[in-house]
């Protein structure tokens, strides 16, 4: 359970800018995220399992 003050969610309490910076944090984490995901299934053919070997180690 989250930390409350007084009746108030954390969340409420922080400021427009701070709340921008998570948003842009949170969108550039998943971009990485996806990066990595389409690197490691670049060149396999659609459903079709993957090789044991045919990936490099990441």
């Amino acid at each position: 359970m989250t930390k409350r003050i007084g009746n108030k969610d954390e969340a409420q309490l922080r400021g427009k800018a701070e709340k921008k910076d998570i948003k842009r944090t949170n969108i550039a984490r998943e971009a990485i995220k996806k990066a990595l995901a389409k690197a490691k299934y670049r060149n396999q053919v659609r459903n079709q399992p993957a090789v044991a070997g045919a990936l490099p180690p990441a």
